[in-house]
This record gives C-alpha cells, structure tokens and sequence, in this order.
C-alpha cells in the first residue's frame, strides 16, 4: 500500500486505486427475482449482525480518508432497511461522500424518493428486467405497477440521472431490450444491459439465458444509431460514476445505453470497487471469495490507526480478476448476500 506521511491510499496489489464502496444495508429483499434469490430463501443475516449506522458512518469515513469517493447503497433492497435516507445524510454530512448512489428495485422508492433526495442521495439505479406486467410477475413475483410508480415518482422528485438496470436473459426478455431502450429515451433514462453471472445455485441456473451482450449492441445498431463516446465509456463523476459500464448514446437523444460484460468482455483490469456486506464483511471482487471480517473489530472498539491497517490488509487480499468463464461453481453465495 501506498504511503503518504500519516495518510494511506487504498491501492491494491496491481495498481488500481480503490475509490467505489458497494454498501449492502441489507440481505433481505421484497422480490424473489429467479436469478438472485432463491423461493422460499429465509436464511438472512440477523440484525444483530448487522453493521449499525454508526459502524457504517465510521468505516465509510475513514474510508473517504484513504481516498474513497464514490460510495452506492444496496441491499437486497436498501429500502427494505428502515431510515436509509437518515444513513444517506450521515454518509454525505459525516463521512464527507460526495457521490452517492442508491440501487433499488423501486417497489418502495414512491413514499420514499423525496426523502432520500433530500438525504443528500444524487443518483439512483433501478432494477427493472422488463415492461411487461405478466412476464415481470414470473421474473420477480413482484407487481410492476409499484416499480413504475416509484420509477415515475422518483423522475419527478428530480433524480437525474435515472439507470434501468437490465439483466439480459435469453429467452427471457430480449424480445424487447429495443422496447426498453425506447422507454429510457422517452423518459431521459440511462440504460444499462447486464449479462448474468453465475453467483449462487440461482445465478447458475440463470445462465442458461446468457446472452452476449456484444450480440445484442450489433441486434440495437439495427434499430438505433448508436454513437460511441470517446474512450467507450463515460466517468462524468457525479453525473455518471465510475463503475464498470461500456457505453454508447443514442443518435439525435441525450440518452446513453451502457453494457456491463464480465462474462463476454471482463472490465477487472479497471476494477476500482469493493464491497461491504451488511454483516460488515469486505469483498473484494464479485466472482472471488477473498473477503476481510470489520465487524468484530469494529465491536472491539479499535482505534482509527488500526482500523486503516485492517482496511490495508483487506485491500492486499484484492484478486487480479474473476474467474467467472473458468471455474462457474466456484462462488455459492447468492447476489443478495454480497450487494449489488
């Protein structure tokens, strides 16, 4: 790790600053989404385990210290969490964050958008696999006129920019990826397409639907003139962020479309991000285990010099890259479990 006088950098050991925290407030969702959580699921962390907004506060902050800039709230579903916007204050006020994000399935985001906004929360992501009421039931057992509510509301509260997160499934829902498209330029949404990965026995199974995603730009270019930006991808900070997205614009609209390959194209070698689940486990790549226990120190009650030597000993732990092609069984958690 680098050093600096007192100040250290989260850097891992290829290189690559670390300055995105995936925050998991929760492992509970409202949705039963087939490739994420398995039916009947009950085997939750105990809110005991949970990190408490405090523990959160602190680590973010001394995090932000070390170089964090960009910090995303997820679940499960963050919002299923009570006072998640109280934690967004905290997170931009007390820990100093300045791009902060949420991900949501959006079930609940109507009665809660204009507290999160003023929450000091600048960008949401929105998972939403189809437009289709009956198809979005047998995906998520869930009822899509509360997803375009909460959507739709959150638009009005001013969110801009507002990402549809697509999981692109073969056989599933490619018939209208062109149709959502046209529903993100409608709305001044940002489109972003994601191929499944094989997290848990429910991420493996939804690989039967893998769908190469550089098939589906050439099946797009059709229908859309699709511009390239000038590196392939957009890192606008608050506007943007900075994760892992390829994107393009739509011709004629200010609207993007962003693809995310880990299986087709990985993006590791630019990997800036890692991940605190809500039982206060760092993870320091998706398709990895290697992980650094904080809650048990942080319940110790060490002090800041020490928690930044552990946060150091996490990041070292950083693999090069997934191995999500070559070995597919390797990781058993589900999505839910680690944070989006």
């Amino acid at each position: 790790m680098a050093r600096y006088g007192f100040v250290t950098s989260l850097i891992d050991p290829f290189g690559r600053k670390i300055e995105y925290l995936r925050l998991s407030v929760t492992d509970r969702c409202d949705l039963r989404c087939f490739y994420c959580m398995p039916e009947g699921f009950k085997d939750f962390e105990e809110p005991a385990h949970w990190l408490t907004f405090d523990e959160i506060e602190r680590v973010v902050g001394v995090m932000q210290e070390m170089g964090l800039a960009r910090v995303r709230i997820t679940g499960g579903e963050p919002l299923v969490r009570k006072d998640v916007d109280q934690l967004a204050r905290r997170l931009k006020q007390g820990a100093g964050i300045a791009d902060l994000s949420l991900s949501t399935n959006a079930t609940r985001l109507a009665r809660h958008a204009r507290a999160l906004r003023e929450g000091g929360v600048d960008r949401l992501n929105i998972s939403l696999d189809t437009l289709r009421p009956e198809r979005f039931k047998d995906i998520t057992q869930g009822r899509l006129d509360k997803v375009m509510d909460g959507i739709l509301t959150a638009k009005a509260e001013g969110f801009a920019p507002i990402k549809i997160n697509m999981v692109a499934m073969k056989g599933v829902n490619d018939d209208e990826i062109g149709d959502m498209l046209e529903f993100c330029v409608e709305h001044g949404f940002t489109l972003r397409l994601i191929e499944t990965m094989p997290m848990g026995d429910t991420g493996r199974s939804a690989t039967d639907h893998y769908l190469d995603l550089q098939a589906v730009k050439k099946q797009l270019a059709e229908r859309f003139e699709l511009l390239p930006t000038l590196d392939g991808s957009i890192d606008g900070g608050l506007i943007y962020g900075g994760g892992p997205a390829r994107y393009m614009r739509v011709a004629g609209t200010q609207t993007h479309i962003g693809f995310i390959t880990p299986i087709s194209q990985h993006f590791c070698e630019t990997c800036n991000r890692v991940r605190l689940s809500v039982d206060g486990t760092l993870y320091m790549c998706l398709g990895q285990e290697h992980n650094y226990p904080l809650r048990d120190l942080l319940r110790r009650g060490i002090p800041d010099d020490e928690l930044k030597e552990a946060l150091i000993a996490a990041i070292a732990l950083k693999p090069e890259r997934h191995e999500f092609r070559e070995q597919p069984t390797k990781i058993v958690r589900f999505m839910s479990m680690t944070g989006g």
